[in-house]
């Protein structure tokens, strides 16, 4: 059982996807401190309130602070907008290229390493024995 969950464990996709939440949380982080330090400060000096974060209002004596909300919603708008625009923008453009390459029956062709190409070389003279 201890092997098959170290397996589990070292499979790329497990690796990647870890690496994909350390780094989106820190992404995260860095968003949420620009919108805290700079773009709330910026957007509130030109609506003429100096902190989103202390905005609230009061009904029957329970105070409802919607400032802090405010920077949250503008965090997730500014990462919602990077990953639109620097991932899934890119990645549809590639997929429609790809798609338009196969429909005209056009293969891209991958520059070999010199290497590799020796290496199959050698492979295709022990398959026919040696003889070149």
């Amino acid at each position: 059982m201890l092997k098959d969950f170290k397996t589990f464990l070292l499979r790329g996709n497990v690796v990647d996807l870890a690496v994909a939440v350390v780094i989106g949380s820190a992404f995260g982080t860095v968003v949420t401190a620009m919108v805290k330090d700079l773009i709330t400060p910026l957007i509130a000096a030109i609506g003429g309130k100096p902190n989103f974060g202390g905005l609230k209002f009061t009904v029957n004596n329970s105070e409802f602070l919607y400032g802090e909300f405010l920077n949250q919603l503008i965090a997730f708008l500014i990462i919602a907008a990077v990953v639109f625009f620097f991932v899934v923008q890119p990645m549809n453009h590639l997929i429609k290229l790809a798609n338009r390459r196969a429909a005209k029956g056009e293969t891209e062709e991958v520059a070999k390493d010199p290497q590799l190409i020796v290496l199959e070389e050698i492979r295709d003279s022990l398959r026919k024995g040696g003889k070149r």
